[in-house]
């Protein structure tokens, strides 16, 4: 069971920085909410419990807390974690390999984005983001730019490019689980398949260089 959000107001959802609003309403409550967690795995309704969207001091609050209770620690954590969003990697990366609690990465592919579909030309009038114009989290000139650069590499390699997107998130250290989504038998194959795909030593090296080039444009 993931919680989904922080309930104080904290930098999630995009925001790159913290900015404390002193007069914010929020009273800490992770005791509260680690009582009932546990009461829930007692009546057998979960087994494990974990973070979403969560701040590396968010986390380690939590992990505190539950030491303090000697309750069950969270094992997990579900994080935007892609191509475009490596912002994980500034505090968290530290946190999920030194307390246990591993990443479980949403939007590998950044809405599709990172299938390349879109600059390609191949989307279709069906895809979530051109459905639904909310979705706009990846579409930055420096996000379309990195993807651009992203799609050269892939192709000067002769990889495609979804299975290179997820196959790059499955690298990470840090990394409990990958979690796809697919709308259609081909791209579950894709994203299966990314699983066993190995990345060249030489386009790795060119995906740092595109991350230093535009360092996180949809945080």
């Amino acid at each position: 069971y993931q919680l989904h959000w922080p309930e104080r107001p904290t930098n999630c959802f995009g925001q790159r920085g913290y900015t404390h609003n002193p007069n914010s309403q929020w009273q800490e409550n992770f005791s509260e909410i680690l009582d009932t967690l546990n009461e829930f795995k007692k009546e057998g309704k979960i087994r494990h419990y974990g973070l979403s969207n969560e701040t590396p001091w968010g986390t380690m609050r939590w992990l505190n807390q539950s030491d303090q209770k000697n309750v069950d620690r969270m094992v997990s954590i579900q994080n935007p974690y892609n191509l475009l969003n490596r912002s994980y990697e500034v505090g968290m990366a530290e946190v999920s390999i030194r307390e246990n609690i591993g990443l479980l990465a949403y939007s590998p592919l950044a809405f599709g984005w990172l299938s390349g579909k879109f600059h390609r030309g191949t989307d279709t009038p069906n895809d979530r983001v051109n459905k639904f114009n909310r979705y706009s989290r990846y579409n930055s000139d420096n996000c379309y730019q990195a993807i651009k650069e992203y799609i050269a590499i892939a192709d000067k390699h002769d990889l495609n490019m979804t299975k290179m997107s997820l196959a790059y998130t499955n690298t990470r250290d840090f990394l409990t689980s990958n979690i796809i989504g697919a709308t259609n038998m081909n791209q579950l194959k894709e994203n299966i398949d990314s699983w066993n795909f190995e990345i060249p030593q030489e386009a790795l090296s060119e995906i740092e260089a595109v991350q230093n080039k535009y360092p996180n444009p949809a945080p």
